[in-house]
């Protein structure tokens, strides 16, 4: 009997003019978690792919259970036991929970749907991950995170063995993904082997006993995650150390561009006050439901305010739209890359330059290969891996579509941009991309307002960090004042709306 339950050996895929795999091993053991970690492109959906059967590996071999097998579809993987529960859940959300499960498999006898038996075995399944819903409610009345757990109700429903979980966390708050936690450990209690794909070191450190890392294509290492530090981990996935993963450069801060002053909003937030200046990075952070995604949209013309005053430049402006946004020099880049910040459909080209076509516009007619040739420069010029300017938005990875929103940004005229959370779900190397160009724009004199629930980058890219709880601004702190210690006690500091240096330095 073999030590492990999957085996690849040699794995190695060719598209034309790219090369997905390159002469990969891996090894999962039954009943482990195993984190696979890398940068975008490097390799980790196309290994799951290989395994799931949606491609046949060019060269190599898949071993289960010790003997060698060949996958011709996903059907041939899902009889072997093989599962995979992704980021962007693709569910029927005008159809219940035991449709959603049982789709394709529906249990027929005579001709005729058993759907007592269906919604039986449905409920025992949710009820065996301690869900709070019914098999009968409708996919689309239920939260992200209640969707992967229905996705994994139906990994189990077909007795699956090698559960593969891509980026399960990166949608999801703190406590859904502590209950997510919970459900991968009793599925691997139970002996279901996990492979965990995640950029987020939190996951890999909580769940995982190994973890194989991914570099260009290849195989980087294998190792016990109790002897990984972090610092090892980005080497091996970027080939960099971690003190250069936050690329700030030390520039002079000018006059203030935009000044809030006691802005409301009925019971959302209350008296929120700050500024940014010219060419400073802002962070504004705290817990989630602190507000601050509503504030910045109030300044993008989202969301309206009741009470308190904005200011650009020195003067008084009343902002009720997104398009005057825009006029007066504020950009948005949103947190839902999904759903508000990119046409998925469309050419990443045409995505990058969407905000700005009447440049490329004369009586009505898009200059075409002027469009093109910025895009192509812009794409570059924040690393996004493509083959071509015609490529859908919908077919890159995460990182990519958040290269492309930043992209889009440099195709403005802004004075203030507003970056909310702009690395989520996002690697290392894709982070530090987005770290350059927010070093270089704010280098050119732009006011970057940085949103953000990640610790690190908040200390390591921020002049200042205002802290907001409970829609109220709690603290401020200079960057040389900063620790996560600080941070995280004005962020539970409810009810406070202090804004003066002194006093936060006290509150620390």
């Amino acid at each position: 009997m073999s030590e492990y339950i999957l085996e690849l050996r040699g794995i190695t895929k060719l598209f034309p003019g790219v090369k997905a795999l390159d002469n990969v091993d891996f090894k999962l053991k039954p009943g482990e978690i195993h984190a696979l970690m890398g940068e975008n492109g490097a390799g980790k959906s196309t290994l799951i792919k290989v395994i799931t059967g949606v491609h046949i590996p060019d060269e190599g071999d898949i071993i289960i259970d010790g003997k060698k097998v060949s996958f011709k579809s996903p059907r041939d993987a899902s009889h072997l036991g093989v599962a995979a529960i992704y980021q962007h859940v693709t569910s029927f959300p005008h159809l219940t929970v035991t449709e959603n499960i049982f789709m394709g498999r529906q249990k027929v006898k005579m001709g005729i749907i058993g759907w007592r038996a269906m919604h039986k075995e449905a409920q025992e399944l949710l009820q065996a991950l301690d869900a709070e819903f019914n098999s009968t409610d409708l996919m689309g009345s239920l939260s992200v995170a209640q969707q992967q757990m229905v996705e994994i109700a139906k990994a189990l429903s077909t007795n699956a063995r090698i559960v593969i979980m891509d980026e399960p966390t990166a949608a999801l708050t703190r406590g859904e993904a502590a209950r997510l936690y919970e459900i991968a450990e009793k599925l691997r209690d139970d002996g279901v082997a996990i492979i965990f794909i995640s950029h987020r070191f939190e996951d890999m450190y909580r769940l995982a006993s190994r973890v194989t890392v991914f570099r260009d294509a290849g195989y980087i290492w294998t190792k016990n995650v109790s002897d990984v530090s972090e610092n090892d981990l980005i080497h091996g996935m970027v080939g960099r150390e971690l003190d250069e993963l936050f690329p700030k450069l030390d520039l002079v801060i000018g006059e203030e561009v935009l000044r809030v002053e006691n802005i409301s909003s009925t019971g959302i937030y209350k008296d929120v006050s700050f500024k940014v200046n010219k060419g400073e990075i802002l962070g504004v952070t705290g817990l989630v439901g602190a507000g601050r995604t509503e504030v910045m949209e109030t300044l993008f013309g989202i969301n309206r305010y009741y009470a308190g005053n904005i200011y650009l430049d020195g003067e008084k402006v009343t902002i009720r739209s997104p398009g005057e946004a825009m006029r007066r020099g504020i950009g948005l880049l949103t947190e839902d890359r999904q759903h508000k910040g990119l046409i998925l459909d469309w050419g990443l080209g045409r995505n990058i330059t969407l905000a700005e076509l009447k440049k490329f516009s004369y009586r009505g007619v898009i200059d075409e290969k002027a469009e093109r040739t910025q895009a192509k420069e812009l794409a570059e010029r924040v690393d996004t891996r493509a083959k071509t300017l015609f490529d859908t938005a919908g077919s890159l990875s995460g990182g990519n579509q958040q290269k492309l929103v930043v992209a889009r940004a440099l195709t403005s005229d802004l004075k203030v941009l507003i970056m909310d959370e702009p690395t989520k779900g996002v690697d290392v190397g894709a982070k530090a991309a987005i770290y350059e160009v927010m070093g270089e724009l704010a280098s050119q004199g732009m006011a970057i307002i940085m949103v953000s629930s990640e610790m690190p980058e908040i200390l390591g890219m921020c002049d200042r960090i205002y802290v907001m709880c409970e829609g109220r601004v709690t603290g401020e702190l200079s960057r040389a004042d900063a620790t996560g210690e600080k941070i995280l006690e004005l962020a539970m500091k409810k009810g406070a709306n202090h804004t003066e240096k002194t006093e936060m330095e006290d509150a620390g």
